[in-house]
């Protein structure tokens, strides 16, 4: 059965990166990929939250396949952080693929930290 939370995680997840993309992505007119960025740093947040609440025992592990595995691992996506700053940088914009991948993982990071202090805070 935990299999099924996982699926039932990816199925709101995986949309829910799309439309996460679309939305902040139609706001810029960069190269930057602000919306897989959004995503990414969003997911990590999320993933600190929930795995910090199941740690401190105010969740079950049920909702760390649900939220963690199944939600979180279809709304960030790697791949897509690959590939577009593989794009950036053989089409000529370098530094922002650097400054993408400088500023996706410090965020992701920093997201995930932020996240799991949060969790510490409210039921640690």
């Amino acid at each position: 059965m935990n299999w099924l939370l996982v699926v039932a995680g990816a199925v709101v997840g995986a949309p829910l990166r799309f439309l996460t993309d679309r939305f902040v992505q139609s706001r810029h007119h960069t190269v930057f990929p602000w919306g897989t960025f959004t995503a990414n740093v969003a997911g990590c947040l999320v993933l600190g939250l929930v795995t910090g609440a199941v740690t401190a025992g105010a969740a079950s592990s049920h909702a760390l396949l649900l939220l963690g595995t199944g939600l979180c691992g279809a709304l960030t996506t790697y791949s897509t952080f690959s590939y577009e700053t593989l794009r950036m940088a053989e089409g000529g914009a370098r530094g922002q693929a650097v400054a993408n991948v400088v500023a996706s993982v410090t965020g992701g990071l920093g997201a995930v930290f932020i996240g799991a202090a949060l969790a510490r805070a409210l039921w640690g």
